[in-house]
């Protein structure tokens, strides 16, 4: 019959104990897992100020169009994609996959009744592969014989309606909900004037990086079969899907074939940095993470090798293999989340530190700290179960001493 829990047993396998190198582990895994969990949450906050809020747009895609020189100007050069041009770009190991964007190749005109008052203007559609739009497919389709058509416009034009047209014109100003319920009708003619359609737009929603008149890929299809001049013409534009928008290779090769982005590039390169820093100071937290636990597993193994022959003489008095390696686990468990407490402690004083300026810059809701705690978590349980192992397994080679 084996003998269990001992007090005894415990003051016994602990005398060898150094507190020194107890005290060590502690402090070192202290830092790693404060470095590793702050710099996570970090991260996690100051991410929010370069990620545009949009609904619609992957932040991993990017539109990019040849830049307008004056061979463009005089129709010496083109500003089209050709298939060697797209075929370059999908070569590229920073490319996921790549989308065309089509233009409307008609006339199109839009009304638009406000405060008793009409309004018209001449605009212009564009489409891209459905693939690449973030909405319910429910709501963003498109059937031969339908009279309503969704539409995705940019805030940009809002923004200019608000602040431009509608303060010299008289006109109310409109929020983003007014304007999707104000019935919108658009007239398309072929550029002859021998067709014409007419059908209802509702607007599904505003995009904060498409700088244009969206509509489904499908009706954009029908309307140019059935309006437009049947000629086949290059793409003006791209949408990329790409590893990472600010990464600096992008920008060589844009540079070096002519082409830009649509739109300010500085937040995702600040974004693409943010990103390297922030792992280059998590690795270094890892690093001595592992080395703390390295430390703790060592100063275990050196304790066990210290006390082997009592090890023995108490497997053979009938104690328990678990009773005797208990003793070590406890050390290990409670050096363990000691560490981790004083971790979380020191991350949340940085991050009180910082966090009254992101709030103000980001102008958005707080990142919670959940997602940095479980990962630090998932460290120390990790060393915990490592440190485990290796004491059992030494227990069980006391026993063949």
């Amino acid at each position: 019959m084996r003998l269990r829990n001992s007090a005894t047993i415990s003051r016994l396998l602990r005398r060898n104990l150094s507190k020194v190198q107890l005290a060590g582990f502690i402090l070192s895994n202290f830092i790693g897992l404060a470095i590793v969990i702050s710099g996570i949450q970090f991260y996690a906050d100051i991410r929010p100020i370069w990620s545009a809020d949009d609904s619609f747009i992957n932040q991993d895609y990017i539109i990019v169009n040849k830049q307008v020189t004056a061979s463009h100007m005089l129709g010496s050069a083109r500003t089209g994609f050709t298939e060697a041009e797209t075929a370059s770009l999908e070569a590229q190991p920073w490319l996921r996959r790549l989308g065309r964007f089509s233009s409307a190749d008609y006339e199109v005109k839009a009304y638009m009744n406000q405060g008793g008052r009409g309004m018209s203007t001449n605009m212009f559609l564009e489409a891209i592969p459905d693939g690449f739009i973030d909405v319910d497919p429910s709501s963003w389709s498109f059937e031969p014989g339908q009279n309503e058509v969704p539409v995705i416009i940019s805030k940009d034009y809002l923004t200019l309606y608000n602040f431009g047209f509608a303060s010299s014109s008289g006109l109310p100003q409109l929020t983003e909900g007014m304007l999707s319920s104000i019935p919108l009708q658009l007239r398309l003619s072929s550029r002859d004037g021998s067709k014409e359609v007419s059908l209802q737009a509702r607007i599904t929603g505003f995009s904060g990086r498409l700088n244009t008149i969206l509509v489904p890929q499908e009706f954009m299809e029908w309307s140019n079969a059935l309006l437009g001049e049947n000629e086949a013409s290059e793409p003006q534009r791209l949408i990329l899907d790409v590893s990472s928008p600010g990464d600096v290779a992008i920008t060589r090769y844009l540079d070096e074939h002519g082409l830009e982005r649509a739109g300010e590039d500085k937040g995702s390169q600040a974004a693409y940095f943010l990103k390297l820093v922030s792992g280059v100071v998590i690795a270094i937290g890892a690093l001595i993470t592992f080395l703390s636990f390295f430390i703790l597993l060592l100063s275990v193994a050196l304790l066990m090798q210290k006390n082997r022959s009592k090890l023995h003489t108490l497997i053979m008095l009938g104690y328990d293999l678990q009773a005797v390696g208990r003793p070590y686990e406890r050390i290990t468990l409670w050096a363990a989340l000691a560490s981790y407490a004083l971790a979380v402690v020191a991350m949340l004083i940085f991050r009180n530190i910082y966090i009254s300026g992101l709030r103000s810059l980001s102008g958005q809701n707080e990142v919670g700290v959940a997602v940095s705690l479980l990962c630090g978590a998932g460290l120390v349980a990790l060393s915990i179960l490592v440190n485990f192992l290796s004491i059992r397994r030494k227990v069980k080679s006391s026993f063949y001493v």
